[in-house]
């Protein structure tokens, strides 16, 4: 998913910002929100467009039927039948509502507020000038400081022969490498996955069959590499 895509990324701040985005969707989201800047600018816009409707919001006198309900909830029948049990107390339910209101725009004005998130971590994989008999290619990397979402980018269309498929991998100090999945050859592919800087030092790309790797292991030619320094 293409996530610089200015519509896409209206719709997806649209439900965010609104709170209809929800479950693993928006930790997802937020996951890659450090990472894109299209994602964050879309974000702040909705949040300055919405927060006027807080200050819209006219105060609503209640009736005395409604604090006559409120007393007898919060206090019984007999206190509530008092004579002029409720209207004696309604400057102190009066003096709560004012606080509840401050409190609820104050929370707003806060929320409304993204908090300063780190700069992604970018790392360029450059052509494999070493790889045989195949086109080498250069990727851009970019990672969430947390480590729990990447986007690959080519930067220029990979050609691929028929039956054959780009496999991302993260490489260690020492070690086999491990199997990121496999990404695009023509456009941006997002990875996410739990602690992805863990004992990465480097990240690779190779060709391999349109399934991936058969073995766990690069088969094909390496075409990419880039080292990770942090």
């Amino acid at each position: 998913m293409d996530y610089a895509r200015p519509a896409l990324a209206d719709r997806l701040a649209a439900e965010y910002t609104l709170g209809t985005l929800r479950g693993r969707a928006r930790r997802r989201f937020e996951a890659l929100l450090p990472a894109h800047a299209t994602l964050r600018s879309a974000v702040a816009g909705w949040q300055a467009r919405l927060a006027p409707l807080a200050q819209a919001v006219a105060p609503v006198q209640p009736s005395a039927a409604v604090w006559t309900r409120l007393e007898r909830n919060l206090f019984g029948t007999e206190r509530a039948n008092a004579p002029g049990s409720w209207w004696r107390r309604l400057g102190v339910w009066q003096g709560l509502t004012a606080f509840a209101t401050v409190a609820a725009l104050s929370l707003a004005l806060v929320v409304s507020q993204p908090p300063p998130v780190a700069p992604p971590i970018v790392i360029v994989l450059n052509a494999n000038a070493d790889a045989v008999g195949v086109q080498p290619a250069s990727f851009v990397a970019s990672v969430t400081p947390d480590g729990r979402a990447l986007v690959l980018r080519p930067v220029g269309p990979v050609t691929l022969d028929a039956g054959r498929a780009l496999e991302l991998w993260s490489v260690p100090g020492t070690g086999a490498p491990r199997s990121l999945g496999l990404v695009s050859a023509e456009q941006a592919t997002t990875v996410l996955r739990a602690q992805l800087l863990d004992n990465t030092a480097a990240f690779a790309v190779s060709i391999e069959p349109s399934g991936g790797s058969p073995t766990g292991a690069p088969t094909g030619p390496i075409v990419s590499v880039g080292k990770l320094d942090i």
